[in-house]
């Protein structure tokens, strides 16, 4: 499953890729790509992973790094 989500108060360009490298290492998680431009997160999970509990460990990894910061569902 591939998604794009917005991502609300992202301001740091490294803080987005060490938010990348976090994510990259979940479980289910195919591919992460967090552009500090246009405010976005592209997502593709495994079929059989289930997306509410990635996208709860997402926003975790999100607020550990920037804490201001919101990935928009």
């Amino acid at each position: 499953m591939k998604k794009v989500y917005k991502m609300e108060d992202l301001e740091c360009a490294h803080c987005a890729a060490k938010m990348e490298k976090g994510i990259m290492k979940l479980s289910g998680v195919v591919s992460c790509s967090i552009s500090f431009l246009s405010q976005k997160m592209k997502l593709e999970i495994e079929d059989s992973a289930d997306p509410d509990a990635i996208m709860k460990e997402i926003a975790a990894i999100v607020k550990k790094i920037e804490p201001d910061c919101k990935v928009i569902f």
